[in-house]
């Protein structure tokens, strides 16, 4: 009886040699296209056709991974030339730098409410704010805390934006507000009633540096 010949094994292989570069790029695209939430050092893996270990020898974890997502896009964005010279417009225009920079990656502002996380890039606006503050005639920890009030506003103004864009791209059905407000009644709500059917329009309205300039004024006037 004649032996056949054994079938050749496969050859596993390694998986391909990855760079650094393309792991942050493929990371930037998960969360640009799908959501922080969905980025895990498997659906990374998957992107850049690779396993998870390999990605070990790049990242620790997801936590490093986000900080060099941070790092890229803080790196990435242009620094304002020319800031005023006047302290108080200097931290307006700063502010709104960082306004600029993430009203564009709202999903940045999602991993930067942890607190924890930042980008060291992104410390000269930050300086910049504190200094400003300063040179207006804060004390230094008022200066901070004052910089932490504008950060506050910039973050929540870009989350509620992006929040409501994106429910309105998912679900063009009357919202629940506009539900609600189209039944008012105007011997209890009078003021809201009268504004009820222009809430959206006026709501929609880009106020943030009015609202930035305010919060600015009301930190220096508490001196």
């Amino acid at each position: 009886m004649t032996q056949q010949p054994a079938a050749p094994r496969k050859a596993t292989g390694r998986p391909p040699r990855i760079s650094r570069e393309e792991v942050v790029d493929a990371a930037r695209r998960i969360v640009t296209e799908e959501g922080v939430g969905k980025l895990t050092m498997r659906r990374l893996a998957a992107e850049v056709g690779s396993t998870p270990m390999a990605l070990y020898h790049h990242v620790r974890d997801k936590e490093e991974l986000l900080v060099l997502l941070l790092d890229d896009h803080a790196a990435r964005t242009l620094r304002p030339t020319g800031l005023p010279a006047e302290p108080r417009e200097r931290v307006v225009a700063a502010a709104s730098a960082i306004h600029g920079a993430l009203a564009a990656c709202p999903w940045i502002v999602e991993v930067l409410t942890a607190d924890d996380l930042m980008s060291t890039h992104a410390l000269w606006f930050v300086e910049q704010i504190v200094d400003g503050l300063v040179d207006c005639g804060l004390p230094l920890d008022r200066a901070v805390q004052g910089y932490r009030a504008i950060w506050y506003y910039t973050a929540g103004e870009i989350v509620v934006r992006a929040t409501a864009a994106r429910r309105r791209t998912a679900d063009d059905r009357p919202t629940y507000r506009e539900q609600v407000f189209a039944g008012l009644d105007p011997a209890e709500l009078p003021r809201l009633a009268q504004v009820a059917d222009r809430w959206e329009p006026i709501t929609a309205e880009d106020t943030y540096p009015d609202g930035l300039r305010a919060l600015v004024a009301g930190l220096l006037d508490a001196r």
